[in-house]
């Protein structure tokens, strides 16, 4: 994706409240994560898929000084900081990952995340699930139990991975790992080969 397109913030990802046993890159991408999550969560739920390229912060200062001035950029911060970057054309149809192998970023986007919800019922639920997929999704939206989710999972040129995820129920939680969704974290790094 080589247009450009809005920045989410005028901050770069900087680690505060991220965990310090991280390496400096691993540490860069969860602060990138984080701030997306703020940012699309800000909109509240029911958002649509989301797409972001993450682009070194003093790189993005140098290549377009005009844009990173009109939102607050430096190159001062961190060293390894990431801008997140969003891909406002990107409309998925049905399949995520499908949309996800069209993509092939340039050698200027460092990394990508992408941001999206789901709506899941506990496993003991599942046993009445129809195998019909329309009526599998109805039922699902029907269900007393159903619990709403938004994941945030990103990943870099240097392999790093990492996934947010936060309840619609328990909002102040945010469940967080390298493997929280091991496969759309792998659709996201063949976007970068």
């Amino acid at each position: 994706m080589e247009d450009k397109e809005s920045a989410v913030s005028g901050e770069s990802s900087t680690g505060r409240d991220v965990p310090q046993e991280l390496s400096e890159g691993e540490a860069a991408l969860v602060a990138a994560l984080m701030e997306l999550e703020r940012h699309v969560g800000s909109d509240g739920w029911d958002q649509p898929i989301r797409l972001f390229a993450l682009a070194h912060t003093t790189d993005l200062v140098r290549a377009e000084p005009a844009l990173a001035e009109q939102l607050g950029l430096s190159a001062d911060g961190p060293d390894g900081a990431l801008t997140p970057i969003e891909q406002d054309h990107f409309a998925p149809d049905a399949d995520l990952a499908e949309a996800l192998a069209r993509i092939e970023w340039p050698p200027t986007v460092y990394g990508c995340a992408v941001v999206t919800e789901r709506t899941f019922i506990p496993s003991d639920a599942e046993i009445d699930l129809p195998t019909d997929e329309v009526a599998a999704a109805q039922y699902v939206q029907a269900h007393p139990r159903r619990e709403d989710i938004r994941v945030v999972v990103g990943v870099d040129r240097a392999g790093h991975r990492h996934g947010l995820a936060r309840l619609v129920s328990q909002p102040d939680e945010l469940l967080a790992g390298a493997e929280l969704v091991p496969g759309l974290a792998e659709a996201l790094a063949h976007t970068l080969a």
